[in-house]
C-alpha cells in the first residue's frame, strides 16, 4: 500500500530547471521579443478570424468580444511574466508548472502547448493558403480539387497543397541562425503592419455607421454553454492573441530574461489588443458583418468597396506575413519539444542541437513535418477551435501553479515582476477560462477529451519511466 502511494506521489515530483545551463546562445533583446510576439499574435486571427467571428458569433459587437478575450490573455501574461522573472526556465509553461506542480502536470501542460502550438501553427498555413487562392482567383487561377481543400471526397478534396508547401519554406528557415531568423520575422512584422494601417486609412474614407446600427445581433451569450454572442465570440477571439507565450520560451536565448521577457510579453499584448479592435470596428464599419464569412476578410472587404488594388496589396502582404506566424510558432514549439526531450519525457533525440548554430534540429523537423500534415488535411475552422481548447485548460494548470508558488516560495523578491491581487486573479482567470472553453462545440470537447487520454497514455507508457528527475532520484 506504501509503494503505491509513494508511485502515485512520484507522479507529482517537482523539478527547477531555472538554474540549469544550456547549449544555446544569449543573444536576444528586448525588440526581438516584441517582434517575435507580434509575429505570433498579428496573424490568421486579424486576416480572417475576425471576419468569421463578426459574421457568426457577434457582428460589429465583436470588439467586445476582442476586449474579454484581451482581459483574459493579459491576465495569464501577467502570470507568465511573474513565473518568466521568477523561474526563467526554457519551455515557458511547461517549466513553470514542473516547478510548481510536478511532473504530470507538467506534462500534460507540454502536451497541450505541443498540440495548441502544432494546430495554430497549421490553421495559419492554411489561412496563409486561403489568401494566397483569393489572389490567384483574382486573376482566373486555381489549383485542380483534388489539390485545393482539405479532406473531403464528396467534394473532390484531397489534399490542401499550399499549407504543406509553405511549410517545407518555414521548417527549412528556421533551422538557419536564430538571430538571422527572428531579423527575417521582424522585417515581415514591419510589412504585415503597414498592410494594416492601409487597411484602416483606406476604410476610414468608407465606413457607413449603419453597418453598426445592430451592434449585437447575437446578443451577449451566456457565461456557460452559449454558442454565440458576445461570449461565443470571445471564445473565438481568444484564438487571435494566441503566441504570446512563445516570448517565454526563448528565456534560453535572451539577455537579462528575468526582466526583458516581463516586458516584452505586456507590450506586444498591449499592441495587438489596439491593432485588433481598430482593425475589426473598420472591417464591420466598411461591410455588413453577415457578408464577412470568407478566409480572407480584409482582403475581401477592401474588394466590395472597389479597392482592388489595395485588396491585392493586402493579400500579398498577407501571403508574405502570415509566415511569420508560422516561424515565430515553430521556432518556440521545437524549444518546448527540446525542453520536454530533455527532461526525459520524450524521446532524447529531439534534445539534440546541430553543433554549429545550436539548433534543436529534430524537434524543429518534429514540427514541421505535422504541422504539414494537419494543415493539409484538416480544415481551419476545426483547427481554431481545438486550439482554443487546449490552451484555455492549461492556462488553468497555470493559474493554480501561481497559486501554489505564492504558496510556497511567497512574494517576489525586489526585481522580479509581481502580479497584483494574488489568489484573486489567479481565480478570476480560472472562472473566465472554463467560462470561454464552455462555449466551444461538443465535437470540440471530444476531440479534447481524446487529446487528454492520448496524453495520459503516453506519460503512462513512456514520460514516467525515462523522467531524467527519476534517474537522478535513483
Amino acid at each position: 500500500m506504501t509503494e503505491n502511494r509513494g508511485n502515485v506521489l512520484s507522479i507529482f515530483r517537482r523539478k527547477n530547471t531555472s538554474t540549469e545551463r544550456t547549449e544555446m546562445h544569449r543573444h536576444l533583446k528586448l525588440w526581438d521579443l516584441i517582434f517575435l510576439g507580434l509575429g505570433s499574435m498579428v496573424g490568421t486571427g486579424i486576416f480572417t478570424v475576425t471576419g468569421t467571428g463578426a459574421a457568426l458569433y457577434a457582428g460589429p459587437g465583436l470588439i467586445i468580444s476582442i476586449i474579454i478575450a484581451a482581459i483574459a490573455v493579459g491576465i495569464s501574461a501577467l502570470f507568465y511574466a511573474e513565473f518568466a522573472s521568477r523561474i526563467p526556465a526554457n519551455g515557458g509553461a511547461y517549466s513553470y508548472t514542473y516547478a510548481t506542480l510536478g511532473e504530470f502536470p507538467a506534462w500534460l501542460v507540454s502536451w497541450f502547448l505541443i498540440l495548441e502550438f502544432l494546430m495554430a501553427i497549421s490553421s495559419v498555413a492554411s489561412g496563409w493558403g486561403s489568401y494566397l487562392k483569393g489572389l490567384l482567383s483574382s486573376f482566373g487561377l486555381t489549383l485542380p480539387p483534388a489539390l485545393n481543400g482539405t479532406f473531403d471526397p464528396s467534394q473532390g478534396h484531397f489534399i490542401d497543397l499550399l499549407p504543406i508547401l509553405v511549410m517545407v519554406f518555414v521548417t527549412a528557415l528556421v533551422l538557419t541562425d536564430a538571430k538571422a531568423v527572428l531579423r527575417f520575422n521582424t522585417s515581415l512584422v514591419v510589412l504585415k503592419f503597414s498592410a494594416l494601417a492601409l487597411f484602416i486609412l483606406v476604410g476610414l474614407f468608407f465606413i457607413q455607421p449603419s453597418h453598426w446600427s445592430n451592434f449585437t445581433p447575437f446578443g451577449m451569450g451566456t457565461v456557460f454553454g452559449g454558442r454565440t454572442g458576445i461570449l461565443g465570440g470571445a471564445a473565438i477571439m481568444f484564438f487571435a492573441f494566441l503566441g504570446f507565450e512563445s516570448i517565454s520560451m526563448t528565456v534560453d536565448e535572451v539577455e537579462k530574461p528575468q526582466k526583458v521577457i516581463p516586458q516584452g510579453i505586456i507590450i506586444s499584448l498591449t499592441i495587438v489588443t489596439i491593432l485588433y479592435t481598430v482593425v475589426t470596428l473598420v472591417l464591420t464599419g466598411i461591410v455588413s458583418y453577415t457578408k464577412l464569412n470568407v478566409d480572407d476578410a480584409v482582403a475581401f472587404a477592401l474588394r466590395q468597396i472597389g479597392m482592388g488594388w489595395a485588396a491585392n496589396y493586402v493579400s500579398v502582404v498577407a501571403i508574405l506575413t502570415l509566415i511569420t506566424v508560422c516561424i515565430s510558432m515553430t521556432y518556440a514549439l521545437a524549444r518546448t519539444i527540446y525542453s520536454v526531450s530533455r527532461d526525459g519525457l520524450l524521446p532524447q533525440t529531439f534534445s539534440q542541437v546541430t553543433k554549429r548554430r545550436r539548433i534543436p534540429k529534430n524537434a524543429t523537423l518534429l514540427v514541421g513535418l505535422t504541422a504539414m500534415i494537419c494543415g493539409g488535411v484538416f480544415p481551419l475552422a476545426s483547427m481554431a477551435e481545438f486550439v482554443n481548447i487546449v490552451t484555455l485548460a492549461y492556462l488553468v494548470i497555470l493559474a493554480v501553479g501561481l497559486i501554489v508558488l505564492r504558496k510556497r516560495e511567497g512574494q517576489p523578491k525586489e526585481g522580479q515582476f509581481k502580479t497584483p491581487w494574488v489568489p484573486f486573479l489567479p481565480i478570476l482567470s480560472i472562472v473566465i477560462c472554463l467560462s470561454l472553453m464552455s462555449q466551444l462545440q461538443p465535437v470540440t470537447w471530444l476531440a479534447f477529451g481524446i487529446a487528454v487520454l492520448v496524453g495520459c497514455l503516453i506519460y503512462a507508457f513512456y514520460g514516467y519511466s525515462h523522467s531524467a528527475v527519476a534517474d537522478k532520484k535513483e
